[in-house]
């Protein structure tokens, strides 16, 4: 036999063994919740103009601009092999500083507490 056939063969009794089992294995207790159309905890049925708090957006906004700088800093080590890596090392602490900076405004301000 071929090995593509094989393979093949193999592959398709996995998936049909496994759709079996899970079929056979699940457990089905439907209630209200989950036959709700909305499963992320909003009332469906209410209004949809529900206020939003602006503060989930500055911690969204703070979180990409910190994963960004990880994005940025990851070759860092390897920018030792570069002609320069003095300015490189000054670059990324400048970034640094100035987003440390940033964030310790936005504490000092009050915009990372949630309760007012």
């Amino acid at each position: 036999m071929n090995t593509v056939t094989f393979t093949f063969i193999a592959s398709l009794t996995l998936s049909i063994l496994l759709t079996a089992l899970n079929f056979w294995l699940s457990q089905m207790n439907p209630d209200a919740d989950k036959l709700s159309p909305y499963e992320c905890g909003f009332d469906p049925l209410g209004s949809a103009r529900l206020p939003f708090s602006i503060r989930f957006f500055l911690v969204a906004i703070l979180f990409l601009l910190f994963d960004l700088e990880i994005a940025l800093l990851l070759p860092l080590p390897w920018a030792i092999q570069l002609q320069y890596p003095a300015m490189t090392l000054i670059w990324s602490t400048t970034l640094i500083l100035i987003l440390t900076l940033g964030l310790v405004y936005e504490w000092i301000q009050g915009g990372l507490e949630w309760a007012e």
